[in-house]
C-alpha cells in the first residue's frame, strides 16, 4: 500500500498538478494539506473522477486538510485535535481506512517570534503530542501524516545556521517532535533514509529549487503496529519542477498491508 502527503499550496489553483500526480504515482491514500479553500469549495468531482473517495475539512483563504483513498471507504473519526474548543483553524483531520488510522494534520507555522503565533505553535504541538499518546494506547495501527513545519534536525535543513531563529528549527519546537517520536513514534523517511539528505519543501524565492535549499518538513510518523510494515518512501522531487506547482514536493511511503 502506497500511502503519500502532499502540501498542495492552494488545492483549486493547483488541481491540474495534483491530479497530474496522482495518475502518475498512483497513491492508494493521499494526505494533503494547505487547501486554502472553504469546505464547500473542494473539487470534489474531480477527485471522484480521478478515482478517489475524500474528506476534508476547509477554511476560507488558509489551512485545510483533506484525505483521499483509491478504492477504499474513508471513515471519518474526527476533524478536531482535542485539547482547544476555541480553535478554529481547520488543521486536522483523522480516519479509519482499511484498519489503519489515517491523522492528516497541518501543523502551524509559528513565524514571527517571539509572539502569539509561536505560543500557538507550541500549544498545538502539546496538544497533538496528547493526540499521539491516546492513538498509541489503542495498540493499532496509526499513522500521522503531514506537513508539521519542523526540521527535526540539522540534517534537515539546507544552511541550518540561517534557520536558527525561525519557527522551524527553533529548539522548543524540535524538542516538541523529538518527544512525540520518543513516545514510541518511528519517523519512516529518516527510518529509511537515516544519514542521507532529504528534503521536501524548496522556497519560491532565491532559486531553491535550483540549488536545492530545502528543507525536511513533511512527515510520517508510524505506531509500533505498522512500524515493522515500512517497505520503502521517497519524495517526488520532480513534481516541485513542474510549472504552477506548490512550494512543497508529494512525499510517500509504501507498507505491506493485506
Amino acid at each position: 500500500m502506497k500511502i503519500a502527503t502532499y502540501n498542495v499550496n492552494g488545492i483549486n489553483g493547483r488541481l491540474p498538478v495534483l491530479l497530474r500526480w496522482l495518475d502518475e504515482a498512483a497513491p492508494d491514500i493521499v494526505c494533503l494539506q494547505e487547501l486554502k479553500a472553504p469546505q464547500d469549495n473542494f473539487p470534489l468531482k474531480a477527485i471522484n473522477d480521478a478515482g478517489y473517495n475524500a474528506i476534508w475539512h476547509g477554511q476560507k483563504q488558509w489551512n485545510g486538510v483533506a484525505i483521499l483513498a483509491r478504492n477504499m471507504e474513508i471513515e471519518e473519526v474526527t476533524r478536531i485535535l482535542p485539547g482547544d474548543d476555541e480553535d478554529v483553524q481547520s488543521r486536522y483531520i483523522e480516519a479509519l481506512i482499511n484498519g489503519i488510522v489515517i491523522a492528516c494534520l497541518y501543523l502551524p507555522n509559528g513565524n514571527p517570534l517571539p509572539g502569539p503565533k509561536f505560543e500557538y505553535k507550541l500549544k498545538w504541538f502539546d496538544r497533538l503530542t496528547e493526540r499521539a499518546q491516546t492513538l498509541l494506547d489503542l495498540k493499532i495501527p496509526v499513522i500521522l501524516i503531514g506537513d508539521f513545519n519542523v526540521m527535526p534536525t540539522e540534517l534537515d535543513v539546507y544552511k541550518p545556521e540561517k534557520w536558527v531563529n525561525d519557527a522551524l528549527f527553533r529548539p522548543e519546537v524540535r524538542k516538541a517532535f523529538a518527544s512525540i517520536v520518543s513516545l514510541g513514534w518511528t519517523d519512516a523517511i529518516r527510518e529509511l533514509y537515516p544519514d542521507e539528505k532529504i528534503y521536501t519543501f524548496w522556497d519560491y524565492f532565491r532559486n531553491a529549487y535550483e540549488r536545492d535549499a530545502g528543507l525536511r518538513i513533511d512527515h510520517f510518523l508510524l505506531s509500533p503496529q505498522i512500524a515493522s510494515a515500512l517497505r520503502s518512501g521517497g519524495v517526488d522531487r520532480h513534481v516541485r519542477g513542474w510549472e504552477k506547482t506548490s512550494d512543497h514536493a508529494p512525499v510517500w511511503i509504501e507498507i505491506d498491508k493485506k
